[in-house]
């Protein structure tokens, strides 16, 4: 990109207000950072981070008197400050110098010049910065070379990667959260760094390091991102549950297949078809309780029974050691990672309407989301195998299609439900009440019954009798 295409870039009314806020002030003012890069890389970015030498707060002060509408805030204690419009969200911090300790990755601070901030930028591409004073407006200042490295699809750091990554071990994450977000490759005495240094990523909080993780997985192919925290030593600090699943044991010849790459090629595919963050996650732990029920029979070979129910009582510790989110995010994680081998099973026993009105009963809403993580789940290297695989599976989702349309099965609630029951035996809340509510859904399930209130009441009556109830007299009901 020539310099009159930059400066043509950021030829708009905020980076001239800015720069006339700090000539004002007679301070030195840039674009910084993630903007100058993306803007380079053609990406649309909402957030903007300007760079003074000087205070930044003053600059925002003046910014927001120029800027109709907007809101200041200021962190004095951090020497930043944020002015916010409808459009724009602008950052302000003063040029500054670090050091660090080496058991934390919060930095002792001092004023510096420009050329001391743009060093301690994490990458290059990421250490480029834009003038906005009206005297060289939209100059470049590269001091690292990050344009050719942005040319070279590159990411290296501008100063020796051991010093930038044991001063800030989060750097690691980004490095590689760069390189699967933009496809680009970490330089190799970049990536030698990160492996040196990957012990030091345990002083990183898991909210940050899980920041990083989420970012990774909205990437186009978030395998890049895992193969890397594999290579570099991270994934077993990080995610020891994931980094298990690598790996290929053979006993007399019979091996099985590498559990960590199956699941990142489940987890492209999935990324292929949908945005949907927690089904990504899903495909991602969907085989996460294999290592702990992988065993070798003679007879049969490898196997891992049980897995799916093994992997979905560890969803939840897994949420908790990572601080995602304990919520209803967690448990359809846990249900994909419970039910995906149902589809499966469906596909190779005969497809039975008993065993599609339970699969649809049992998924509820997220059926499609299943459907959708089990094809993915198919990634056998057998061609006449898959081809098996999904010509069965494309009769299952038909299957599910008639027989939703026939007895709306999905999310169903029994049209006898447990207030008739006791009211027409005159009882209380109890077993029995649970037992008949029980037997309704199994006979709707089953097809004994269609999903309609007046063959399920007569079941009701007839199945309350097996057990000792009897129904109260018109009398006796009021």
């Amino acid at each position: 990109m020539t310099k009159e295409e930059l400066r043509d870039k950021i030829d708009k009314q905020v980076f001239h207000l800015v720069g006339e806020a700090a000539d004002a002030l007679g301070r030195d003012c840039y674009v910084v950072g993630g903007y100058v890069r993306d803007l380079m890389l053609g990406r649309h970015s909402k957030d903007i981070d300007f760079l003074t030498v000087g205070s930044g707060i003053e600059v925002a002060q003046g910014v927001a008197n120029l800027l109709k509408g907007s809101n200041l805030a200021v962190y004095r204690n951090f020497g930043t400050a944020q002015v916010k419009s409808r459009k724009y969200e602008l950052e302000f911090v003063g040029a500054r110098k670090e050091s660090y300790d080496r058991n934390s990755r919060k930095p002792v601070v001092e004023d510096g010049t420009l050329e001391d901030d743009i060093s301690r930028r994490d990458f290059t591409i990421n250490a480029m910065a834009l003038c906005v004073n009206s005297g060289c407006f939209g100059e470049l200042v590269d001091f690292y070379n990050g344009v050719q490295d942005l040319h070279d699809r590159v990411i290296r750091t501008p100063l020796d990667p051991d010093i930038t990554f044991s001063d800030d071990p989060l750097r690691m994450m980004r490095a590689i959260r760069f390189a699967t977000q933009l496809d680009f490759t970490i330089l190799p005495e970049t990536f030698e760094a990160i492996r040196r240094n990957a012990s030091r990523i345990t002083i990183i909080s898991k909210e940050r390091v899980m920041d990083e993780l989420m970012k990774i997985m909205k990437s186009p192919r978030p395998s890049i991102g895992w193969q890397l925290l594999l290579q570099s030593g991270l994934l077993r600090l990080i995610f020891p549950e994931l980094h298990a699943l690598r790996g290929v044991d053979n006993v007399n010849g019979v091996a099985h297949k590498d559990n960590f790459y199956h699941t990142l090629a489940v987890l492209d595919n999935v990324a292929e078809q949908s945005d949907n963050l927690w089904l990504r996650w899903a495909a991602l732990l969907h085989d996460i309780g294999k290592p702990v029920t992988k065993r070798f029979d003679p007879s049969a070979g490898w196997t891992f029974y049980g897995h799916n129910v093994v992997g979905a009582k560890m969803v939840p510790r897994i949420f908790r050691n990572m601080k995602f989110p304990l919520n209803d995010k967690m448990k359809y994680v846990q249900k994909l990672v419970d039910l995906h081998m149902r589809p499966i099973a469906l596909v190779e026993d005969e497809v039975t309407d008993s065993a599609v009105r339970r699969l649809l009963f049992d998924a509820g809403d997220d059926v499609d989301d299943l459907m959708l993580l089990c094809s993915a789940d198919i990634t056998s290297k057998n061609r006449m195998k898959v081809e098996r695989f999904r010509s069965n599976y494309l009769l299952v989702k038909q299957k599910m299609v008639e027989l939703e349309e026939r007895d709306r099965i999905r999310n169903f609630q029994p049209p006898v439900d447990g207030i008739e029951i006791m009211q027409t035996f005159g009882i209380g809340q109890c077993r029995e009440v649970g037992s008949i509510k029980e037997r309704i859904k199994n006979a709707i399930l089953d097809g004994e019954i269609p999903n309609e209130h007046e063959p399920a009441r007569a079941l009701m009556l007839e199945f309350a009798a097996t057990i000792g109830l009897k129904p109260l007299s018109p009398s006796q009901n009021p």
